[in-house]
């Protein structure tokens, strides 16, 4: 009797031990924090908000946002970087805070070492646009009139070292272009200037309702698929251009979180991204594209030596 009673408290024990072990996650009565560097109500923060609704019912768990903007995102970084590892806390981010900010600045946070990679979740659809009256229409057409015209044809971004600056540069370097910068205080306000034709062309979204008015001219989509609400402007790549420029918002945790953690919210995001509504992302010029954590993390040692080598040989910087 004795014996079995000493196998029934072992047994207990390595029960408790089991269930101790368990990934914070699985206890449904925690809430999940993401964390989003930016201010409530723009794109990462919709994004976040509409992905952080449908995850929450694939776990059956409340997911909450918690917005730290601040220093080109770097104080909502830092934070997810420095919080705990146990499921509880995660980080939803675009592109530059990975790829690009790091390259230009100084960082508390390592970009490689201080996050896992849980999934990616969008890719925004750019466009390459060009006032009106611009001579050409084709991508070709518009390149050899840049070529043409080699240090007098610019465009317009929303500001230095971001996404719509560095895509310039970079269609600059890969079409062989020496179209000037003009960096504005956020994309709203070049719309004016390329519609009365002060500026020559930009690498954005934004423009999207102009072109669908006539006002612009819509060359080419800079991501890997077509705008739903342009159907008919090719992309780069189906114009013979190989080029898979980063633009994507992505999920992450930090580094500690455990493996098992990371692949149920990476399955559970697959799942979420799936199911979700099309049409809001296409109001944000967004589209699913779901990889799961070990292809996101090629994707980014992709993305990195590209922005690296752009950033370097376009000599970019900031103040």
């Amino acid at each position: 009797m004795k014996r079995h009673t000493t196998t029934f408290i072992l047994a207990l024990a390595a029960i408790g031990s089991t269930l101790a072990a368990l990934p914070a996650l699985a206890q449904s009565d925690k809430t999940v924090r993401i964390i989003v560097p930016y201010p409530a109500g723009g794109n990462a923060d919709n994004i976040a908000r509409i992905y952080a609704e449908g995850l929450g019912k694939k776990l059956g768990q409340p997911v909450v946002i918690d917005n730290k903007p601040g220093a080109g995102a770097i104080i909502g970084a830092q934070a997810a970087a420095r919080a705990p590892a146990d499921g509880t806390t995660f980080f939803v981010a675009p592109t530059a805070v990975f790829v690009v900010t790091p390259h230009l600045k100084q960082t508390p946070y390592d970009p490689h070492k201080d996050f896992v990679p849980v999934a990616r979740l969008t890719s925004w659809i750019p466009m390459m646009v060009v006032r009106k009256d611009f001579p050409g229409n084709t991508l070709q057409e518009v390149v050899a009139e840049a070529k043409m015209n080699a240090g007098k044809v610019n465009y317009a971004s929303a500001g230095p070292a971001t996404m719509t600056h560095l895509m310039g540069e970079l269609l600059n370097l890969q079409l062989g272009m020496k179209n000037v910068h003009i960096p504005y205080k956020g994309s709203a306000e070049f719309i004016s200037d390329l519609l009365t034709g002060r500026v020559d062309m930009v690498y954005d979204s934004v423009v999207v309702p102009q072109v669908k008015a006539g006002q612009l001219k819509a060359v080419a989509s800079i991501a890997s698929v077509r705008h739903p609400e342009l159907p008919d402007v090719p992309t780069l790549k189906e114009l013979g251009v190989d080029l898979d420029v980063p633009n994507w918002y992505g999920m992450f945790a930090p580094k500690g979180t455990p493996k098992d953690i990371v692949d149920r919210v990476g399955a559970a995001s697959k799942e979420v991204m799936e199911s979700m509504d099309r049409e809001k992302l296409t109001k944000m010029s967004m589209t699913a594209a779901f990889q799961g954590p070990a292809a996101f993390k090629e994707q980014i040692a992709k993305d990195d030596a590209l922005m690296k080598d752009v950033i370097k040989k376009a000599n970019v910087r900031v103040d």
